[in-house]
């Protein structure tokens, strides 16, 4: 599989767009900076709804109020951060494809966003389920889950710099 990625990331350095985003030196801070001021976005709109559902936010608020508020906005913005990482991994595949701790982030993204999903579905849904006692803990239990899968996504974010491949 190394092999595979390798040659892979070889190829992928060799095309015109990868050599455009390498010599113009604004590209890729331009894009790092919108990455991360999505990365923000998503974090904070998840982590608000997860403070929510512990009571430390907008406690006379509505959960489904909140989420209607503050959940939308990921979605969209998980494409520009797709697009935004794709294009950082075009300009320097071997700085991700090569690197375990960029899988890392990626597969913590992917639980980021199945919890994030199941919690907005269900607070639409069921708008006072985590506000009765014996469901609160569970509640708590996917907020603080949530809340450490972002923060996973954000240190294996910064990690990827530091775990680079030779």
């Amino acid at each position: 599989m190394e092999a595979l990625l390798t040659g892979f990331s070889k190829w992928l350095a060799a095309t015109s767009l990868s050599h455009i985003i390498q010599s113009v030196t604004w590209i890729i801070p331009t894009l790092q900076t919108i990455h991360i001021l999505c990365v923000a976005i998503a974090f904070s709109s998840a982590v608000m709804v997860d403070l929510r559902i512990f009571r430390l936010f907008e406690r006379d608020e509505p959960l489904s109020d909140v989420a209607r508020r503050f959940l939308p906005p990921i979605w969209p913005v998980l494409v520009i951060l797709l697009i935004t990482g794709s294009l950082l991994i075009i300009g320097e595949p071997r700085r991700s494809l090569l690197n375990t701790t960029f899988y890392l982030k990626m597969a913590l993204l992917i639980v980021a966003i199945l919890l994030t999903a199941t919690l907005q579905r269900t607070a639409l849904a069921s708008p006072g389920l985590f506000d009765d006692r014996s469901r609160r803990l569970s509640g708590q239990l996917l907020a603080t889950l949530s809340i450490l899968v972002w923060c996973g996504i954000l240190f294996a974010g910064r990690w990827i710099a530091y775990t680079q491949a030779g």
